[in-house]
């Protein structure tokens, strides 16, 4: 809201940034540390290594679905309410890993965990934006997005390896990771407005609606961000980046430890390369779109992760011959997942439809590529090796490149600039 001088409050905008983004780092640790510890896991429950993907896969899914579902309903019920009761869930899905006794409870529990992390997604990514000054949107977004990468991917798997050679059980770690999203749950309790409250929500048509839908209206209203045509293209090109990510991630560790021999400490120093990619490229390579243009930096980052990643798998061994690659296709694939959720879907929405667009494009995105992906790559496994599920993410990169070439512009610079071209009238 406004103070008497009529100035933006920041101090609100950036105890939502800091808090959202603290809150969707735990999301990362939740959700990617159990790849650390699938090998210990297995072993001591006598599990399948190669059931991590399709275990990935359901949380995926379910992440899917529920963003799609809370994205529209977040637009009609505001914020505060999907987001408190998201932490609580999600916090507690992450504790009660660690009682899991078999791949059934594993199952359930990963599956509730989708369903929590889901319904937060496209709510927090909404609320970020009508909470941030409009020139401050973008950096904002990919700030709060960063954390998911730097802990999940980055810290998770350190923390974890050096957790289980301190002597504690793989199931005290997940309730020790779990802790923290409580003390966050306060804090947001007591600082997340409305989006009514807000300053930024009547500029993106953000509002909270009080008129009651029938089912099969609130069903067909769910079909309203699809009239954008670059809602669509950047959900079609979301699965590439989402294949690639997570099946990359959901075997990295067993491919790294089965595949190329390295110890349990080497494994989670090469695979925090994944997170730290991740981490400078969500905010380093959005940023750079919003001086070259969204759909030229989306291109380029598709390669770019593809032709890195086919590095990476041409070396054998060696940690930091192993990083380097690893760092820079996490860091373009990871930067293309928060340009297309974060700018592209944003600028692409239909008034009012802001979280259910985001819902759509990171629900679809979740579903066919962070969960099938996965799965495909466990499938593939007999066939090919663990090796085979990170060609399988290759694939993804690859398919993502030829969508995007399809996107149009939204960068503020570049319309702008096309503005100022038809004003002046062609050039003699």
């Amino acid at each position: 809201m406004q103070d008497n001088n009529n100035n933006w409050d920041t101090n609100y905008e950036w105890k939502v940034v800091l808090l959202l983004a603290l809150a969707f780092a735990l999301v990362g640790m939740d959700r990617f540390v159990i790849g650390a510890l699938w090998n210990t896991i297995a072993a001591d429950l006598s599990l399948d290594p190669g059931a991590i993907g399709n275990l990935a896969g359901l949380t995926g899914i379910a992440w899917g679905v529920f963003a799609i579902v809370f994205g529209r309903l977040a637009d009609r019920w505001g914020h505060r309410k999907i987001i408190l009761t998201s932490v609580i869930m999600f916090s507690l899905m992450g504790g009660l890993t660690g009682l899991a006794g078999g791949m059934t409870a594993f199952i359930v529990i990963r599956t509730l965990l989708g369903v929590t992390e889901g319904a937060y997604t496209p709510t927090s990514f909404t609320a970020v934006a009508v909470a941030s000054k409009p020139s401050r949107r973008g950096l904002n977004q990919g700030l709060q997005q960063c954390g998911v990468s730097l802990m999940g991917l980055g810290l998770a798997p350190i923390i974890a390896t050096q957790l289980l050679g301190m002597g504690l059980s793989w199931r005290m770690v997940f309730v020790l990771i779990a802790a923290p999203g409580f003390i966050v749950l306060v804090l947001l309790w007591k600082v997340l407005k409305e989006p009514k409250d807000t300053m930024g929500a009547a500029a993106l048509g953000v509002s909270e609606e009080t008129d009651e839908l029938s089912l099969g209206q609130l069903i067909v209203s769910y079909a309203g961000p699809l009239k954008s045509y670059n809602v669509v293209v950047a959900t079609i090109a979301l699965l590439g980046a989402m294949c690639g990510l997570f099946t990359l991630a959901a075997f990295m560790p067993v491919y790294l430890e089965n595949v190329i021999g390295l110890s349990l400490a080497e494994m989670g120093l090469v695979t925090s390369a994944v997170g730290f990619g991740g981490f400078f490229g969500q905010f380093g390579w959005t940023g750079l779109s919003d001086k070259l243009g969204r759909k030229p930096v989306c291109i380029i980052g598709f390669a770019a992760a593809a032709v890195c990643l086919y590095w990476f798998l041409q070396i054998g061994a060696g940690v930091g011959a192993l990083f380097v690659p690893l760092f820079l296709s996490s860091f373009f694939c990871f930067g293309n997942i928060a340009l297309i959720t974060g700018p592209i879907a944003t600028e692409s929405a239909p008034v009012g439809l802001v979280a259910a667009s985001i819902g759509i494009v990171v629900g679809v995105g979740e579903i066919f590529g962070g969960g099938l992906g996965p799965i495909i790559g466990s499938y593939v496994v007999p066939a090919m090796g663990l090796a085979g599920p990170l060609y399988v993410a290759l694939g993804g990169m690859v398919f993502g490149f030829l969508v995007s070439l399809f996107l149009k512009e939204t960068a503020p610079i570049k319309s702008q600039h096309a503005a100022a071209i038809d004003e002046s009238g062609p050039i003699a």
